[in-house]
């Protein structure tokens, strides 16, 4: 590790520091975020029960799940009936009835897949940027090149992972069970089997990634002017968090409705181990949802996307900064003793 400050005047951490810093934010914003998705999810399989060989999808605000359905009832962790009025009533009598531990019973999904997606989305995001800031020199296109190229890894790495997890969720295999049905399926689909899905995740992930690093970026650089000072407090980077994740969220609103179409009917034929049809391009997807629902059916959900996209990524940023910042202070304390 260098033994100076960098050009910003801090002080650098290693990539596994980063890994580490970016684990502990991941972490955390799940812990935080998972009871929201327990209450929303009980709400909504209330209200519209799902029906065999169903399947859904829906987001901590770092991963997004597929549950699915059989025999009426789910297989998942939000089965449970119940007769809630809202949100307020619904947390109320989750506690009261099944004890507060349960409001976290998805969280082992959720960790399972957002841990290993959030450090290599992280590190490879901050050792992207310092790269290209070495060898292109400063510039806007910097937050945009790293972000993209970053999120375009990580969801690659992580999309076999997520058909895997799928897989077992909905079937309930052993893990030699689970090794002779992929086989099965890279020997009659080839290897490019295991990564469906990827693109409309690709589609709505890039771009949202390009935005959110580009605004939290400015926001937090200009916050530092604002108030003379070279790294930025939690509450800079928990607001920069916030503003640029609500602003990436809404432009990439359609891309994840899209995406959300296109997965569930990808899951829905896995969970029935039916044959695929020949998947719809983006575009046809999109002219459908407009022709059934009008130009406001491709923003659906807007509002509750907005609700848990800006706090997860305001929770992980700032706790992401924040473990960096220790990082600094340690190895700072370090150099100074040797």
């Amino acid at each position: 590790m260098a033994n100076k400050k960098n050009e910003n005047g801090l002080y650098p951490i290693s990539p596994f520091q980063q890994a580490v810093a970016s684990c502990c934010g991941a972490t955390i914003t799940s812990l935080l975020v998972t009871p929201l998705d327990v209450v929303k999810i009980r709400l909504q399989v209330q209200s519209n029960p799902l029906t065999k060989g169903k399947c859904f999808i829906y987001s901590s605000g770092l991963m997004d799940h597929v549950c699915v359905c059989e025999n009426g009832n789910t297989k998942a962790w939000y089965k449970k009936p119940g007769h809630f009025k809202g949100m307020l009533d619904a947390f109320v009598k989750i506690v009261r009835m099944e004890g507060i531990k349960s409001l976290w019973s998805g969280l082992p999904p959720t960790l399972m897949m957002a841990l290993p997606t959030t450090v290599i989305y992280f590190t490879c995001y901050d050792q992207l940027s310092e790269a290209l800031g070495a060898t292109l020199g400063k510039g806007d296109f910097i937050p945009i090149l790293a972000g993209s190229l970053s999120r375009l890894g990580s969801v690659t790495v992580i999309s076999p992972l997520e058909l895997v997890r799928t897989k077992l969720q909905a079937r309930q295999l052993s893990y030699r069970q689970l090794h002779v049905c992929i086989s099965n399926t890279i020997a009659k689909d080839g290897w490019l089997s295991l990564w469906r899905g990827w693109g409309p995740t690709v589609l709505r992930d890039v771009p949202f990634s390009a935005m959110y690093w580009y605004n939290y970026e400015h926001l937090k650089e200009g916050l530092c002017k604002r108030y003379d000072m070279h790294e930025p407090t939690f509450m800079m980077c928990f607001a920069s968090g916030a503003i640029s994740g609500s602003i990436a969220a809404l432009l990439t609103l359609p891309f994840d409705v899209v995406k959300t179409h296109k997965q569930t009917q990808l899951w829905e034929c896995e969970t029935l181990n039916i044959s695929q049809r020949k998947s719809a391009s983006t575009w046809t997807v999109m002219k459908k949802i407009v022709a059934e629902s009008g130009f406001t059916g491709l923003f659906a959900g807007v509002i509750p996307r907005l609700i848990k996209v800006a706090p997860a990524c305001a929770i992980m940023i700032s706790t992401y900064e924040y473990g960096k910042a220790f990082f600094r202070k340690l190895n700072k304390k370090q150099m100074e003793n040797n």
